[in-house]
């Protein structure tokens, strides 16, 4: 699975409700995984799929998008971490 326009179509910005970055301790490293909630469902991403890039510029698009999440998640390694980039609610 890749993300691209297709599957960022699925998903208007005007739709999105709340985007919350996390990571993942994977023994050695951390993955860094996004979910996109849109009404009921959540779409869940993570940094190893191709296009992450294009998923980040598009969420990027949301008013008051919170453009230091990586910082935020991303420290201290190998620690729970979780950040709400974005929300509605």
């Amino acid at each position: 699975m890749g993300i691209d326009a297709d599957i960022l179509s699925q998903f208007p910005l005007a739709n999105v409700v709340k985007v919350t970055f996390y990571k993942r301790d994977e023994v050695t490293t951390d993955l860094i995984c996004c979910e996109v909630v849109v009404g009921d469902r959540v779409w869940t991403f993570h940094e190893e799929l191709k296009g992450w890039d294009l998923l980040i510029d598009y969420l990027q698009g949301l008013p008051s998008f919170q453009a230091d999440w990586f910082a935020a998640v991303s420290q201290p390694p190998f620690a729970e971490s979780e950040t709400i980039a974005f929300s509605r609610l």
